[in-house]
This record gives C-alpha cells, sequence and structure tokens, in this order.
C-alpha cells in the first residue's frame, strides 16, 4: 500500500479517489466522537472502503468489531471482495455470515435446530461424564487392591452413577439428535479455524467444507465469530431485535462495542418496517383451537373464550369489509381490506370485543400465554425424546401473543390495523389474516442507533439527510455528500417534453404513440444496450407490445416480467449489442446491479415512478402527518416524493460506472422538465438534489435524436457511421 498511517492504513489499493479520501477523514472524525454518519455517493465512487477503512482502524484502536449489512445480493459480493483486499495488506478477521436456512445440513427449521443442538450437546455431556466415572471405578480397583480402606464403597457409589447415566444415555440416544452437530463436539476443529480465517469464506465455502467432514459449518461459524473485526451479513441481523441480540452475543460483544455499516441505507425504512409487522392467520386461530380441545388444562377454557372469538371476528370483518365485486378479484397473493378507523377502534377490535363473553381480556389472555408455554414445554420435550420426528409449533402460544399485541398496541401512532384475504393453494376457499402494520421505522431503527458506537449509512440515494435522520432516528449524524467525480462531459441526462403521466394520460391513443416514439428513438441513437424503467410491470408490457411493431428494434426486445428469475435475463441482455430492455423501476434490476459499458449505455425512465396508493401507503401518509404534522406535508414528502425520487435516482445510476464509461439519461415526462414549476406537489424537478438538478437538460421529445447523436458522436462510439435522424 502507498499510505499507511492513519485511517489510510487499511486502504488496500495505490491511491483513494479525492472524495474517497475527504469521506474518510470525515468518518474518521465522526467515528471519534461516537456520531453516526449519513453519507450519499455517486455508483461506483468507493462508498464502501471510504466507510470500512476508518471503521476498522477506529475497531482496531478501540477493541470493537464493525458489522457491514447490505440486503442486496450484488452488494454482499462486492463486500468479501473489499474484506479480501483488505485481510491481503492487514491483519483482520473476517467472517460473512448467514441464517441458519441457508446453511443447515439436514433442512430442519430454526426451532428444531435448537432443540437438537440442546439434546446433542446433553448427550455429548453424559458421554463426558461417563468417560470421566469410568476412569475414577478403574482407579478406585486399582485402590481396593492396595487394601485401601472405603475404596470398595467408593467404588460402588460410581458404579450406582455410572449405571444412572447409562440409563440416561439410553434415553438421549432413542431420542433426535443431529450427526453433524455430535461431530463438532466430539472431534477436533482447530483445522477448520485455521482455514475459516487464512481468507475470507463465504457460507457457501464453509457449507461445502463441513459438509465435507460431515461436521455443522453453521455451528462452527457461530463459535468463530467472537471477537472478529469484521462481519458481513443480511439486515435481518440487525434490523430484527431479537436476532439482534442473539448476533451480538455470538460476537462477544455489547452493544457499544459495534460499528454498522449499512450500504443502500435508502432500503432500512422498508426493511425496518417488514421486520417490525406483525400478523396471525385465520388457520392459526384454527389450529390453535384445534390444540385446545387436547388439552387438560383448566386454562384451556379462558385460552378458548379469546381466541375463538377473535377468530369469529375476523372472518365477519374482512366478510363485511369485502365490495361488492371484490370477492371475484381475490386471488394467491394477500388482498388487503380497509378496517381502520380514524375516530375509534378498528372494525376487527370492535367485532372481537362484541363477540367475547369470557370474564376478562386481559386476564384470559395472561392465562392463554401461560397455557401456550406449557404446551411449548412440552413440544421440546417430545422431540428431545424421539417420541416426535418434528419440533412441534404451538398455535397457542403464537395466537395468544398476537392478539396481546392486537390489543395493546393496535391503537398507538405508527401501528396500523389491517385485514388480509387470500385464496387457499389455488382453490376457491378464502382465509383471512390480521395484520398490525408498522408505519414509522423509527420505532425499530432508533433504539439500534442508539446503543451501538456509531452507524455508517450509506447510499448513492439517501438525500435529503433531514428526512433520512426523521424517518430512522438519528440524532446529530454527520452528512457528507460525493457527487460523480468523473468527467461531466461524459454523462448527459435529458428531461423529456412528454406528456406528465398521470392515470388518465397513459391511456391515451397519442400520448402512447409519442412515448414510442421516444423509446425507439432513444435505443434507435445508443450505441450499446438501452435499458427503458416503468412505474409498473403492466406498462413495461404496454410498451414491449407497442415496440414490437417497430421494425427497427423488434429482433432486439427484451421485456422483465414480475415474479420471474431477471439474472438469467440480465446475461442475456449484456450479451447482446443493441438489445432494448424493459422492466419496472420497482423490480430489482433498479437497484444494486451494474452495467459496465454498452453493457447499458443509455437508460430510460418513463413517468415519475408513484408507489401504488394502497392501505398501506395511505397508513403510512397518515401516520407522518400525524407524527410531524400537517403543516408539513410530512406524509406526501416523506412516503411518497422522497421514496419515488430516491427510486428514479438509483435507476439514472445504472449508468456510468467507471471514470472512462460514459451515457445519456432519459427522464420522460413533463414532471422532470422546468415546467414542472407550474405543476405544484406533483412537479418533481426541484426534488433532485442541487447538483442533479443543474445537469438536467430540457428537450423535446422530437429533438431527442439529435441531443443523443451529438453527445454519442462527441464520443466516437458509434461503429461505423451514425444512423439517420
Amino acid at each position: 500500500m502507498a499510505e499507511t498511517s492513519g485511517h489510510m492504513r487499511f486502504f488496500p489499493y495505490d491511491r483513494p479517489y479525492p472524495n474517497q479520501r475527504a469521506a474518510m477523514a470525515g468518518i474518521a472524525e465522526a467515528l471519534d466522537e461516537e456520531r453516526d454518519v449519513l453519507i450519499e455517493g455517486a455508483p461506483g465512487t468507493g462508498k464502501t472502503l471510504s466507510a470500512l477503512v476508518p471503521a476498522l482502524e477506529c475497531a482496531q484502536r478501540e477493541d470493537k468489531t464493525v458489522v457491514i449489512t447490505t440486503n442486496v445480493h450484488q452488494q454482499m459480493r462486492q463486500f468479501v471482495e473489499d474484506a479480501r483486499a483488505i485481510a491481503d495488506e492487514e491483519a483482520i478477521r473476517a467472517v460473512v455470515f448467514k441464517g441458519k436456512s441457508s446453511m443447515c445440513h439436514i433442512g430442519v427449521d430454526y426451532q428444531e435446530c435448537q432443540t437438537l443442538r440442546d439434546t446433542t450437546r446433553s448427550l455429548v455431556e453424559k458421554q463426558e461424564d461417563r468417560e470421566e466415572l469410568s476412569e475414577q471405578a478403574n482407579a478406585l480397583v486399582e485402590r481396593m487392591r492396595e487394601g485401601e480402606d472405603g475404596a470398595a464403597e467408593a467404588r460402588t457409589a460410581v458404579t450406582d452413577e455410572l449405571d444412572q447415566l447409562e440409563e440416561e444415555l439410553e434415553e438421549l440416544r432413542e431420542g433426535n439428535i443431529c450427526e453433524y452437530y455430535h461431530n463438532n463436539l466430539t472431534e477436533n476443529t482447530e483445522e477448520f479455524f485455521q482455514w475459516l480465517f487464512d481468507d475470507v469464506r463465504t457460507p457457501e465455502d464453509i457449507y461445502d467444507y463441513a459438509d465435507r467432514r460431515q461436521l455443522c459449518g453453521y455451528e462452527l461459524l457461530k463459535e468463530g465469530m467472537e471477537e472478529v473485526d469484521l462481519v458481513v451479513c443480511n439486515y435481518h441481523h440487525l434490523l430484527d431485535p431479537n436476532i439482534r441480540e442473539q448476533f451480538f452475543r455470538w460476537l462477544n460483544r455489547d452493544p457499544e462495542d459495534v460499528i454498522t455499516v449499512f450500504d443502500e441505507a435508502h432500503n432500512i425504512e422498508s426493511a425496518a418496517r417488514d421486520h417490525a409487522s406483525r400478523s396471525l392467520t385465520e388457520n392459526t386461530l384454527e389450529q390453535a383451537l384445534n390444540e385446545l380441545e387436547d388439552a387438560d388444562d383448566s386454562r384451556a377454557e379462558a385460552a378458548r373464550n379469546v381466541l375463538s372469538a377473535f377468530l369469529g371476528a375476523l372472518r365477519e370483518t374482512y366478510d363485511d369489509a369485502l365490495g361488492f365485486g371484490e370477492r371475484e378479484q381475490v386471488g394467491d397473493d394477500w388482498h388487503d381490506l380497509s378496517i381502520a378507523n380514524r375516530d375509534r377502534r378498528d372494525e376487527l377490535t370492535l367485532g372481537f370485543l362484541d363477540r367475547y363473553e369470557g370474564r376478562g381480556i386481559d386476564a384470559e389472555v395472561d392465562l392463554a400465554l401461560q397455557l401456550g408455554k406449557r404446551l411449548d414445554r412440552e413440544y421440546e420435550e417430545a422431540y428431545k425424546d424421539g417420541e416426535t420426528t418434528t419440533r412441534k409449533e404451538c398455535q397457542t402460544l403464537q395466537a395468544a401473543a398476537f392478539v396481546e399485541a392486537w390489543m395493546a398496541d393496535g391503537a398507538k401512532l405508527g401501528q396500523h390495523p389491517m385485514c388480509s384475504v387470500r385464496r387457499e393453494g389455488g382453490t376457491e376457499e378464502m382465509y383471512g389474516r390480521a395484520e398490525l402494520y408498522t408505519c414509522i421505522p423509527r420505532e425499530v431503527t432508533e433504539t439500534l442507533f442508539e446503543e451501538v458506537h456509531a452507524s455508517i449509512l450509506m447510499s448513492a440515494t439517501l438525500r435529503p439527510f433531514d428526512v433520512a435522520a426523521d424517518v430512522l432516528g438519528l440524532s446529530d449524524p454527520k452528512t457528507m455528500a460525493y457527487g460523480l467525480e468523473y468527467p461531466e462531459e461524459n454523462r448527459r441526462t435529458l428531461t423529456v417534453e412528454t406528456p406528465a403521466l398521470f392515470k388518465s394520460e397513459r391511456e391515451e391513443p397519442r400520448t402512447q404513440e409519442k412515448l414510442t416514439d421516444v423509446l425507439a428513438d432513444a435505443s434507435r441513437f445508443t450505441p450499446g444496450n438501452t435499458l427503458v424503467f416503468f412505474p409498473s410491470y403492466a406498462e413495461a408490457e404496454r410498451y414491449h407490445e407497442r415496440l414490437t411493431d417497430r421494425a427497427d428494434v423488434t429482433d432486439r426486445l427484451l421485456l422483465d416480467e414480475a415474479g420471474t428469475p431477471t439474472e438469467e435475463l440480465r446475461q442475456r441482455f449484456v450479451d447482446c449489442d443493441g438489445a432494448v430492455l424493459l422492466t419496472s423501476l420497482w423490480g430489482t434490476l433498479a437497484e444494486g446491479v451494474s452495467f459496465d459499458g454498452d453493457d447499458a449505455r443509455t437508460v430510460v425512465v418513463v413517468g415519475v415512478p408513484y408507489p401504488h396508493l394502497s392501505e398501506r401507503m395511505e397508513a403510512i401518509q397518515d401516520a407522518y402527518d400525524r407524527a410531524y404534522g400537517d403543516r408539513r406535508a410530512a406524509g406526501w414528502r416523506y412516503a411518497v416524493e422522497i421514496p419515488t425520487i430516491r427510486k428514479t435516482r438509483q435507476a439514472l445510476g445504472r449508468v456510468i460506472r467507471s471514470p472512462d464509461d460514459f451515457g445519456v439519461r432519459v427522464l420522460a415526462d413533463k414532471r422532470y422538465t422546468r415546467a414542472s414549476s407550474e405543476m405544484g406537489k406533483y412537479g418533481v424537478r426541484s426534488t433532485f438534489p442541487p447538483e442533479e438538478r443543474a445537469e438536467l437538460v430540457d428537450v423535446s421529445r422530437r429533438k431527442l435524436k439529435f441531443a443523443m447523436l451529438n453527445f454519442y458522436a462527441d464520443h466516437d462510439a458509434y461503429d461505423g457511421a451514425p444512423p439517420s435522424p
């Protein structure tokens, strides 16, 4: 390495970009002050190393552990590459952690794994006790031969204990154990840990290594995590409070001894909502009531009173909430129904209170929880003893815990009670679920950021910083923003004066014809591939059909469809020359995916991709308005406008990925142009950061091809003569 002092000591390459150097210095200063950091940097500017280098230096100096996390698979691979580059230069211990489900050799769920682990450990401990007692018995035989007083009596006591231990071992052998974990406990595993820290190993590497040796790689990895320098993991290891507590325990670290680094941090908001929301299905309630029929316990009646009333209220609520013709629209996916009331409790709670005929909800829910915990312990013991082949889940415990939370939290600010229905396995049978949807993510994230030493949140689309800090619960974070360092002449961002694609306008034939012309021109004048993002998959399909009739692009069209794997499609696209890929901006190709060079020379964003106006989106807007005050229009700004422009900016970032790269970014909608200033809250140009807004160039739809022709001709990008306008 060229530099070895201060926070640069961990930088693995010859020199950083100027912005990287400034970012690292700023982050190092913030970590010394135990301040959180919000950093926005354009794609390809080395944000990961900008965060990792000063974080690792601080961690080594202050005896901390760095945890870097993402929810994007490609970024996980990049983290591993960066960690390996650092480890090649500096002696650090790094591990990449995944959940048990992706590393289990025998395919059991979490509860079964925990039970197998406990049973297997008990077996090994008793085997070790037997060996120790056997050695004592043999030693006492020698002492008996030497005529030692009391030796015979002592040996009898030891053999009696051995006999008892043999009976216990026999019972354990008849139960369920994990042979892989048994081998962990009984074999020498030092070689594994030497291998683990010789390099930065992926979970797949660990799985293969352990599987060949009949070891449990997941449990070995957990053992190897104690006080490592760096851990790479997924969001849920930090955002789920229960998992986080265990995770820090495996690290053998208190929260204040951890520095967290979040990549793609604009995704934390939605991920936190997913982790915090709770739900209970009609099927679970039915299973709980069936479970109670066989429960010989005086508390079963109280549990039935509560759960049967809640089940009846759930069914009645979704029946009443289904509007005319809506029942026929319900399919395999959950269909949300509105049950909340602004001035009183929701319809499900009101129906539950009306149906309930017990001796007090709080008291009987508590009895149901007590009974559920007792049944859960019995199921665990039965699995341990081999009486059952699977570890049964206690449905009563799950249902009672949810009803308790529903009644306690359902009216709190930021919690939105919901009801949903779906068809069962493609049949005509419909069933429902109740859900407490968490609207304000800071209820999940604020505690995490308060507990740890400091957190670094980085993204290419994190601004405005005040909103990110508000939403996630960050107190006085240090903020830094760095644009593209690459030459400005290598990029052109064009805002095309097509009609504003509101719902009514999207259906107009003249609008569709104009937009089809824009897309055809954009693809025709691109010397390479063209990537086109729409507000939905349906719109992508619409224009795929329209462009199919255009002879100049028909043979080069690719369509990304909802629910289909995208990696094969992405590979087909980058392998083509002059291809056009149409996809949704809300799909998986809009962020965390690189398209280098000709893989995507031009990117087009069609329309303003507002999220679908749903019960959940309205609940989020309402919660923000109530939390921050209607006068700030926080609901619209926080829940709709800013996430939408972040999505758009993420899509634009799919091109210009290196200093030598060049390309055109096209925004096709009047709301991106200067004319948007007359459109009130629907004009979005002003929502872009100032330096990006300054690069937006308005062009008419008829002049788009000339603007693209001039730009690419200036870069000698056309192979032969450029296309004729």
